[in-house]
């Protein structure tokens, strides 16, 4: 195969498994304050005293920096989220509604220097249990990922749901810049940890893209948290799973293969860079004040379909208001 290993049903399978438990440990994870806390406070605390020591130690492809980083960052976005959520006055802090952009960009950011490190070390083996093969895919791809960092807008219309889940709702953030973001992860994960990539890299985007897309839009960001969260947590965990079991699928270490998904990622952020620029220029829009997609179908449907959205939202989108779906100080106005 181009990407991977030939592949066995077994791996199939369990790919799809891997995608259904994200997807439906997603789901619970999101249904209430005890459900996060559950998730996102009692099991790392359990999983760093007695756990990860041993799991996760210098021999461990998990055992790195960036594994150590990424778990926790991912964390600490599950619970700052969480605290917007659940305490109202954070809802109406304009501060507070910056520490979503804030994390995503953190995120971002960490792969962005991993992809120029990799890039940088003329690698051509195992490297932290990991075959690694540097190239000029690395800075392609860390180009693509400080364009799709900068791409990020619309935080200040951030609000939560009024409904029983209390979704952290973020309706400026649709499907160009997602797709360009899946891309360029996905081509990270590949560079970075290709032999992590079948799960990491495809099972785990598709794990929160498809609750955006289906089961609650202009929630990626939550779903992005808790997915990544979940992952993190299991791999450092059991690293077997994606390094010696049955399951572990290797990528194909083929350069075109690096080039070609490195490439695709740049081209698709270059391409959405476009769009906002052109759409910041048309429009007349300050990205550290105003929505940009407000006059999008996506963004239509989101406000439309889910209460809490402001009244300016609401008329930016072209969607009529009542009492009953808006919340006047939800967020900032488009």
């Amino acid at each position: 195969m181009f990407l991977f290993e030939p592949l066995t049903l077994v791996q199939i399978v369990m790919w799809f498994v891997v995608l259904g438990a994200l997807i439906g440990l997603n789901e619970l994870s999101r249904r209430g304050p005890w459900a996060g806390a559950a998730f996102f406070i009692a099991l790392p605390i359990i999983l760093t005293i007695f756990v990860w020591p041993t799991t996760a130690g210098a021999d461990s492809s998990t055992g790195t920096w960036f594994h150590w980083v990424k778990v926790y960052s991912a964390l600490a976005g599950c619970l700052g989220f969480m605290a917007i959520r659940y305490i109202p006055r954070l809802q109406k802090n304009k501060w507070a509604l910056m520490f979503p952009a804030g994390i995503l960009a953190l995120n971002i950011a960490e792969a962005v220097i991993r992809d120029f490190q990799v890039g940088g070390m003329g690698a051509d083996g195992v490297v932290d249990g990991v075959y690694m093969l540097s190239g000029p895919w690395n800075y392609m791809n860390g180009i693509a990922g400080l364009i799709n960092l900068l791409a990020i807008t619309g935080w200040m219309g951030i609000y939560i749901s009024r409904d029983k889940t209390k979704d952290m709702i973020w309706p400026d953030m649709i499907w160009p810049w997602i797709i360009a973001y899946d891309l360029w992860n996905f081509a990270y994960v590949y560079n970075c940890v290709g032999d992590h990539a079948f799960y990491a890299g495809a099972a785990l985007l598709i794990s929160c893209t498809i609750p955006a897309f289906f089961i609650r839009k202009g929630a990626w960001l939550q779903h992005r948290a808790h997915t990544l969260a979940l992952w993190m947590m299991f791999t450092m965990a059991v690293p077997a799973f994606t390094s010696t079991s049955d399951f572990s699928v290797d990528a194909s270490g083929d350069p075109a293969a690096l080039f070609t998904v490195s490439a695709l990622a740049l081209a698709a952020n270059i391409a959405l860079a476009v769009l906002q620029v052109t759409l910041v220029i048309k429009r007349r829009r300050n990205v550290l004040k105003h929505e940009i997609y407000d006059h999008s179908a996506a963004y239509r449907r989101v406000v439309a379909e889910i209460p809490g959205a402001s009244t300016a939202q609401l008329e930016a989108a072209g969607v009529a208001a009542s009492s009953a779906d808006t919340a006047p100080a939800q967020g900032a106005t488009a």
